[in-house]
């Protein structure tokens, strides 16, 4: 469904896995799904920028979590 919006808990998992996960939840979703993955490796900070680069999606932008995280978010097309 697009505009489906999907959030990836990868919180204590280390570089790549956080990529890696995101990139599972973006297999067969339609374009416009915004995909969120929720991470303590700041490495993803640099990563999932250059992943949607990559992969001709666009990064939305990123926050904080209350809980120390970040959010960085995705919209595939």
């Amino acid at each position: 469904m697009a505009g489906e919006a999907v959030t990836v808990d990868a919180t204590g998992l280390l570089c790549p896995l956080p990529i890696i996960e995101l990139a599972k939840a973006a297999r067969g979703r339609e374009p416009g799904t915004v995909l969120t993955v929720v991470c303590t490796d700041l490495a993803a900070r640099v990563d999932v920028p250059a992943w949607a680069r990559m992969t001709g999606h666009a990064f939305v932008g990123e926050k904080k979590t209350d809980g120390g995280a970040v959010a960085l978010t995705v919209r595939l097309r």
